[in-house]
């Protein structure tokens, strides 16, 4: 087995020697290896956490792995069909980033952003853009100054169009790591510079959360050294949501997920009733729960990888080591599972090297319904350079195909919206929450459709030949405040808001307070001055978000 990168990637060194592992086994019969890495010369190989995998506009799968290549010790980026045809896009070499450890992410402009953990001048590590031929321009090389240094994970888009992410500045090694925004002009700017004290040590991507704040965790510091959960607004403005304890997890390595009930879900790497580490949940206001403490026997443990929620509503992750055994890896060689959102936890397959060993990246739900992952070692390779290259899985689980979105679902009324499926040649329709939209035919993979005047917060369905698929996720429609008159009065007084997307009105504040409304049509809200208002801005708020009032309204007595 190879552990080489693995060892010179200094954060999963840390995660990896620190946990005790282990997991379960079941229903093989639903996973497949689509590629094993190292068939050919030249392939990518050892593809480690984070290892985000993404969906491009042409129904391929695009990522990127720590070795392999056409200069083996540095990485590689590739795209692989889900029948698995799998490219070579870019070999990194000595000059230039090296160990693109991260994965990729897709930008709405339909090229790749990713992140390499060493090279770059000065170094160590660099952003890039890459185009989905594997055109590579460098965005940013980072100082080890306040910027951090050693990325490991890929930069994701905000719904302002400017990427977010985190740069690890040696993990636990004497830096703490930062959070940075970098606009697509390429202006650098550090939002967050970790002291330890509010976390060390971030490895993943963060998420946009449906408040439009973003979301991560960090695999050490914080009030117990053992990692927390943070939120931190797009101008910089960082809260520690949650300090883990050892006792409900700690090392959390794996990216977080907002499930479809708003609440967050993510894994830790230890800690825990077995310190084989846990499966979590964390409501936005801070109340934390353990789902499943994995056991280190039938369940495996020590898990680097986040979970994905399917279509079936269910949560979907991976177990680094051990588990049940089989004959070629008696003591385990890492797991997947299914735990569903009250925590019934079942072991869905268990490595058996052959078929790939110590799974690291989070899995992507395929808008064909598929799951695919990574092992990072393991496989039959013929072609490897080294013990073992690792391989790309997966899971079958019976879900139906569906259609997704680029970046944040979320947009206000005239907006553009790129949409991702399969069989889309031919289609008739395309609705938001049942209200019929403008849409754009691109090719049999890709779409795009204007959010149209009415339309609330919701699926969006897309009509072809085959059928309806529906999107996996809810869109958010943002609502708008166009005006409001009259702009002051005593409490009592009616005040009456204009705007877009008011259907689904479900708080308004004056000032911070609540008042009655009356919902009078998408585009009017009827508001009473609630005693207590004090003067400041009109809020209102749907499914879809906030909307604020450019001006303040004036409390009169």
């Amino acid at each position: 087995m190879n552990c080489t990168h693995l060892q010179n990637t200094l954060s999963k060194a840390l995660i990896l020697a620190a946990l005790s592992l282990a997991v379960g086994t079941a229903h093989a019969q639903t996973y497949s290896v689509v590629y094993d890495f190292g068939m050919n010369v030249g392939d990518p190989a050892t593809p480690v956490n984070s290892g985000m995998i993404a969906q491009g506009r042409d129904g391929s799968l695009y990522s990127s792995t720590s070795a392999g290549g056409t200069n083996p010790g540095y990485g590689a980026t590739y795209s692989i069909t889900p029948d698995g045809s799998l490219t070579l896009l870019d070999s990194f070499g000595p000059s230039g980033g090296s160990l693109p450890n991260g994965g990729l992410t897709l930008g709405g402009d339909g090229n790749f952003y990713g992140t390499t953990y060493g090279g770059g001048n000065p170094g160590p590590g660099t952003i890039f853009q890459m185009t989905p031929s594997g055109g590579l321009t460098t965005w940013y090389n980072f100082t080890n100054g306040s910027d951090g240094e050693y990325p490991d994970a890929p930069p994701i888009e905000g719904t302002d169009g400017n990427f977010y992410g985190t740069s690890c500045s040696a993990c636990n090694s004497g830096g703490n790591g930062a959070i940075y925004k970098i606009t697509p002009a390429k202006k650098f700017t550090v939002l967050y510079a970790f002291d330890g004290t509010h976390g060390q040590g971030p490895m993943d991507p963060l998420i946009q959360g449906t408040d439009g704040n973003f979301y991560g965790t960090t695999a050490f510091g914080g009030k117990n050294g053992l990692g927390v959960v943070f939120k931190i607004t797009p101008a910089g403005g960082l809260t520690v949501i949650y300090n883990f304890d050892g006792t409900h997890g700690s090392i959390p390595s794996g990216p977080l997920l907002q499930g479809s009930n708003g609440n967050f879900y993510g894994t830790t790497g230890g800690g825990g009733s077995f310190s084989g580490g846990v499966i979590f949940k964390l409501t936005p206001a801070g109340k934390y729960t353990v789902l499943h403490n994995l056991n280190l026997s039938t369940d495996g443990g020590g898990p680097v990888a986040g979970l994905v929620q399917a279509t079936d509503g269910n949560f979907y992750g991976a177990t680094s080591q051990n588990g049940p055994g089989t004959t070629n890896c008696p003591s385990g060689c890492g797991t997947l599972f299914k735990i569903t959102p009250s925590g019934v936890f079942s072991v869905i397959h268990s490595f058996d090297v052959t078929d790939g060993e110590i799974p690291q990246t989070t899995m992507i739900q395929h808008t064909n319904g598929v799951l695919y992952g990574t092992a990072s070692e393991g496989g039959m390779a013929s072609m490897c350079p080294f013990s073992s290259c690792g391989v790309l899985y997966s899971v079958n689980i019976g879900a139906a195909p569906f259609v997704t979105f680029v970046g944040t679902p979320a947009a206000k009324v005239g907006k553009t919206v790129e949409l991702l499926g399969q069989g889309l040649t031919g289609l008739s329709g395309v609705s938001f929450n049942s209200t019929p939209a403008t849409f754009t035919f691109v090719s049999d993979t890709y779409i795009t459709a204007t959010v149209p005047n009415g339309a609330t917060s919701g699926s969006v369905t897309v009509t072809t030949p085959g059928g309806t698929l529906t999107s996996s996720k809810t869109f958010r429609v943002t609502p708008q405040i166009k005006s409001f008159a009259p702009p002051s009065g005593v409490v009592g007084s009616e005040v009456v808001i204009t705007g877009v997307s008011l259907t689904q009105t479900s708080k308004v504040t004056f000032g911070g307070v609540a008042a009655a409304f009356t919902v009078n049509s998408d585009t009017q809200v009827t508001a009473t001055v609630p005693t207590g208002a004090k003067t400041g801005k009109i809020v209102i708020t749907t499914p879809g978000g906030t909307a604020t009032s450019a001006t303040d309204f004036t409390v009169t007595t």
